[in-house]
């Protein structure tokens, strides 16, 4: 996609968080099934369910502007999946916290990636006075930083300290 103006940006950066998105989703999902902690596992469940949630209102957003989101593949998340698959997934960890411990790591790492895309959105949806667009995404970002609020709570309270 050529960008010639902050519409095409917008467009591109729709594509690139849906792609982000469902990259994430099975990564999540893994993690989650990784986990040994029933807190830790229930919170990437509601995570699997927050992306899946994320995906669809992306893609109504997408509908309605009459652009396919799947024609981006997001690089970035690409490399964050790759690093929570090596260092979570399929790591080489004898000591059932510190997979918690990393797990947390990496998903909130994949988490961050997400925060960025969707304040990026966000204010270019009210640049562009797609205010619709702007209060789903705004609710999408509010969700995402919901769930690194939870990762960093159940890491501080207790799963680094029987880590360590």
């Amino acid at each position: 996609m050529t960008m010639q103006n902050l519409k095409d940006l917008y467009f591109d950066q729709l594509q690139d968080l849906w792609s982000a998105n469902t990259q994430a989703l099975d990564a999540t999902a893994a993690l989650g099934r990784a986990a040994t902690d029933k807190n830790l596992s229930e919170a990437l469940i509601a995570g699997v369910n927050g992306l899946q949630d994320g995906i669809q209102k992306i893609e109504e957003i997408c509908n309605r502007h009459g652009i396919k989101p799947s024609e981006e593949h997001c690089l970035g998340m690409q490399g964050l999946v790759d690093e929570a698959k090596a260092h979570a997934i399929d790591a080489d960890i004898t000591d059932d916290d510190v997979r918690d411990a990393v797990i947390i790591t990496q998903y909130q790492r994949m988490v961050h990636y997400g925060i960025a895309g969707y304040g990026c959105v966000v204010a270019f949806a009210n640049r562009l006075g797609e205010d619709g667009d702007a209060a789903i995404l705004q609710a999408c970002l509010d969700d995402t930083y919901g769930g690194d609020r939870t990762m960093t709570d159940i890491a501080t309270g207790g799963i680094n300290k029987a880590a360590a």
